[in-house]
C-alpha cells in the first residue's frame, strides 16, 4: 500500500509504502499511471491488520475500501498526526510469490487507485482496543464531480482568448426565427 500525502506546512508531497509483514523490502509494482514496472522501497508494519475486500469490476461504480492498522505502530501514527492525508493518493497492491524462493513470480498488480476519504483515530478507554482505519474511494469518484464552469463567453475567453464560440450565447433566448418569406432575425432589428 502507498500514500502520498503532503507535509503540512509547505504542502510537498511525502510518500509513505507498507506491507503487510516485517522488515523493509524494495519490490516491483505495476504503475497504474503509466503501466510500467517499478520498484518502490516498502516499511514492514506487520500491524497492518485488515484491507477490505476489493470488488473487481469492471465498470464506472465508486468503490470504497477501509484499511485498518493497529494504533501502537509509530509509522502509521506519524503519517495520521503529523501529514496531511486528506484527498490523499492510495493505491493498493497484490504480489503473488514463490513459496520455495519466498521471491516475487511478477511485479505486484495494481488491484485498487483512489483518495483517502477519511481517516479516523479511534482512541480507547482504559483496557479496550483502539485502531486506526483509513477510508478509501477509488478514483472513479473524479467522474461524478459536476464542472461549476459556465458557458459564457467570458469563460471561454479566460480559456482561449481567441475563440468567440459561445458570443451570442446570452442573446440566443432573445431570437425570433421567422420560417416565412417576410420577417425579422431579430425583434430588435430593422426588416
Amino acid at each position: 500500500m502507498r500514500i502520498t500525502g503532503r507535509v503540512r506546512e509547505t504542502g510537498e508531497p511525502i510518500t509513505e509504502a507498507f506491507w503487510s509483514d516485517v522488515g523493509n523490502v524494495n519490490a516491483q509494482v505495476m504503475d497504474a499511471d503509466s503501466g510500467l514496472a517499478v520498484g518502490y522501497d516498502f516499511q514492514g508494519v506487520g500491524s497492518l491488520i485488515a484491507i477490505d475486500p476489493i470488488p473487481m469490476v469492471s465498470n464506472l461504480t465508486v468503490q470504497e475500501v477501509e484499511v485498518k492498522f493497529s494504533q501502537l505502530d509509530d509509522r502509521i501514527n506519524e503519517l495520521l498526526r503529523v501529514y496531511d492525508v486528506r484527498q490523499a493518493k492510495v493505491e493498493i497492491y497484490r504480489g503473488e510469490f514463490d513459496p520455495e524462493t519466498m521471491r516475487m513470480v511478477e511485479p505486484a498488480g495494481s488491484r485498487f487507485v483512489g483518495f483517502v476519504d477519511g481517516a479516523p483515530v479511534e482512541t480507547p478507554a482504559e483496557g479496550q482496543e483502539g485502531s486506526v482505519s483509513i477510508k478509501c474511494v477509488s478514483s472513479a469518484q473524479e467522474l461524478t464531480r459536476g464542472n461549476p464552469d459556465m458557458r459564457s463567453h467570458e469563460s471561454q475567453q479566460s480559456r482561449d482568448p481567441g475563440d468567440d464560440f459561445y458570443r451570442d450565447v446570452t442573446s440566443c433566448a432573445d431570437l425570433v426565427i421567422f420560417w416565412g418569406k417576410r420577417g425579422t432575425i431579430r425583434e430588435d432589428a430593422a426588416a
